[in-house]
């Protein structure tokens, strides 16, 4: 089986929709998220290719495939993160600007900055006394890097 395209999301779907399916899951690392074009295998041995015509990313809960009784939906692998909790407007900037000097993906969810383990960064939030905590935890969407220039 190819999917060329997503169906939907299954956050989208109604309860009705899900009661009566039969749900395979496709585990993949967040890393892999972004990746248009990849083989996988969903958690009962099928064999899928994927290759996406539209460019984007994928992104927790994409259902691949979809009919009356069955369903093959994206699930990610939790991810070792550093979840930062900055107690100020201050200790946010500080460590937003620090973490953008390295050029550092980072995702946000509801008072929190998430971004994938560093050694580095720890250090960095403890020299800063920023409070962290580290941990396993699934994200929706890939840590994806923004290109730019600083100029020349």
């Amino acid at each position: 089986m190819i999917i060329e395209r997503i169906e939907t999301n299954i956050e989208s779907l109604e309860k009705e929709e899900l009661i009566n399916r039969h749900i395979e899951k496709v585990y993949l690392e967040s890393a892999h998220l972004v990746k248009r074009i990849q083989r996988v295998k969903t958690d009962h041995g099928r064999e899928i290719g994927i290759r996406l015509k539209d460019p984007r990313d994928l992104v927790a809960g994409d259902i691949l495939y979809m009919d009356e009784h069955n369903m093959i939906v994206i699930d990610v692998v939790a991810d070792d993160l550093i979840v930062i909790s900055p107690r100020s407007l201050t200790e946010m900037g500080t460590i937003a600007h620090q973490l953008g000097n390295r050029h550092l993906p980072a995702q946000f969810a509801n008072d929190e900055m998430m971004v994938q383990y560093d050694y580095l960064v720890e250090e960095l939030l403890k020299e800063l006394q920023i409070p962290y905590k580290r941990e396993e935890r699934k994200v929706k969407q890939a840590f994806r890097h923004i290109g730019h220039s600083h100029g020349e």
